[in-house]
């Protein structure tokens, strides 16, 4: 099975070992054609506490970590 992997950016990081990532894709309205900016919110393992927020970041999906997290983190693209 292919695993999905995605780019985002770090919203909040207070959780211990976890971090919020931001995911937005651009959706065509079905009748009107109009692009919008679609947001998904995904709970991320982060083992080190290494995210600050505004990272830019690559995450795979993964096996439920717990009950909201189902991410990891992959890289960092942009430190903060």
């Amino acid at each position: 099975m292919v695993k999905k992997e995605t780019f985002g950016i770090v919203i909040s990081n207070k959780m211990n070992k976890t971090a919020t990532v931001m995911v937005t894709k651009p959706v065509k309205h079905k009748k009107y054609g109009k692009i919008t900016n679609k947001t998904n919110k995904y709970y991320v393992d982060d083992p080190s506490n290494n995210c600050n927020v505004g990272d830019k970041v690559k995450i795979q999906e993964t096996r439920p970590l717990s009950k909201n997290k189902r991410w990891k983190i992959i890289k960092f693209i942009n430190k903060q």
